[in-house]
């Protein structure tokens, strides 16, 4: 999952998604397409991943290469754009994937070019072998290369904590909750200092953390749904209403105003950040420069987030497609954009590197970022991630908020999500 998947579009970033769906429907293009000369390029990605500092600095070390990236909207816009353009229209080159949206497309791999006739197949094993899996169809063609993962921990503002009597050391608050309950118990401990929230909201900080850090999820191995029978999915939600039962929440939804105004005027002190949220924390409460650090997350490993970048069959430039992809999606590639842009590498021979390791922000008191989320990943147990894998997340989440939002019933939003869940996919 990505930051995008849960923001409500801009009309400018609507109006973006129906130019591309409208060009992809009719098979247009003009005089701002790619000349198809086998170096330029057209990139379809989604917003809010900073491409456009990866395609610069690509664009530096090819200067004679053309890259005319269009940033569609949302994950989701991007997974509708690149559906109905794959249905016939025009499609672009290379494309960003969100990793919940992948394995719809992974169903059809004819759709895309098998990467293997590039040299993908001996590239494997630079990648996380459980996020290289999630891009490898049944019949082994490989569509994707993933660009990168969203490792996990809890951003917190020192000055709050310190003023609520509790500890500010990054070292001495990852104790404070080796679990989710005894995180739940710590936000009840800040609430009743201060009489403030503790978290920014329950269903993201707290449920779409826990359900994320066990081996299966809403699908078992053999891609069988089990969402309804997971005792992993059961638990992350009935702690996710203990969280908002404990008063500990500020009820902000992620992405919305009052969440990111809240950032800046202290409505809360600590959020579940993966980390590429990092940037959005500073982007959003410039004021609190040095105010935040970051804790392990409870649990000890996680990941929220990652994409993949895929070439279409069709696509009219292929080679100069793959070409940027081997460069930038290279171990040395994925460290250089995590240095500079804070995307989180998916190549383990990075994670030792004195660079990555040294890596420090100062926003966040010279955290040791790379260091502490590259170990979230290392402890970290895989799932399987299937095609409904987005539905039903989104209504797990929905009934969490109800409930958040004074609109549900605790007692029966289980069952509120398993009826709406079988409306949704139809099992």
């Amino acid at each position: 999952m990505s930051p995008v998947s849960f923001r409500r579009a801009t009309p400018a970033v609507l109006a973006a998604a129906i130019v591309l769906t409208a060009a992809a429907c009719g098979g247009g293009g003009g005089a701002s397409q790619p000349s198809g000369d086998g170096k330029s390029f057209e990139f379809w990605s989604f917003a809010g991943i900073n491409q456009k500092k990866s395609v610069e600095a690509y664009k530096k070390i090819n200067p004679n290469v053309q890259v005319k990236l269009t940033e569609v909207g949302s994950t989701a816009e991007t997974a509708q754009a690149l559906t109905t353009a794959l249905a016939g229209g025009k499609v672009p080159d290379l494309v960003l994937i969100q990793g919940d949206d992948l394995p719809k497309f992974l169903q059809q791999p004819q759709n895309f070019q098998d990467l293997r006739q590039y040299g993908a197949d001996k590239m494997k094993g630079d990648y996380l072998d459980w996020v290289i899996s999630q891009s490898v169809a049944r019949s082994g063609e490989i569509i994707g290369i993933p660009t990168d993962v969203g490792g996990m921990a809890v951003a917190y503002r020192t000055d709050l904590f310190k003023a609520a009597g509790l500890p500010t050391d990054r070292e001495e608050v990852s104790k404070l909750w080796p679990t989710w309950d005894a995180f739940i118990e710590t936000g009840k401990k800040y609430t009743a200092a201060t009489g403030k929230a503790f978290i920014d909201n329950a269903p993201t900080s707290v449920f779409l953390q826990a359900v994320n850090q066990g081996p299966e999820k809403y699908y078992d191995p053999n891609g069988n749904v089990i969402y309804r029978t997971s005792p992993q999915v059961r638990t992350a939600f009935d702690l996710g209403l203990k969280a908002i039962q404990a008063g500990i929440s500020a009820k902000q939804s992620s992405f919305s105003e009052g969440w990111s105004a809240g950032m800046g005027k202290g409505d809360f002190a600590v959020i579940s950040a993966p980390s590429w949220l990092l940037g959005q924390i500073q982007d959003n409460a410039p004021g609190t420069r040095g105010k935040w650090d970051i804790a392990t997350i409870p649990g000890g490993a996680g990941n929220w987030g990652g994409s993949y970048l895929a070439i279409p069959k069709r696509a009219a430039n292929p080679k100069a497609a793959w070409e940027y992809i081997s460069k930038m999606q290279s171990p040395q590639g994925q460290l250089d954009h995590f240095l500079e842009a804070g995307s989180l590498p998916t190549t383990p021979s990075v994670y030792q590197d004195p660079k990555l390791l040294s890596q420090k922000d100062p926003f966040f008191s010279d955290a040791p970022i790379g260091k502490i989320y590259t170990e979230s990943l290392l402890g970290l147990k895989p799932y399987v991630i299937g095609p409904d894998d987005p539905a039903i997340g989104s209504e797990f989440l929905a009934a969490i908020t109800n409930v958040e939002q004074g609109k549900g019933d605790p007692a029966k939003a289980w069952d509120a999500a398993m009826a709406n869940i079988k409306t949704a996919i139809g099992k």
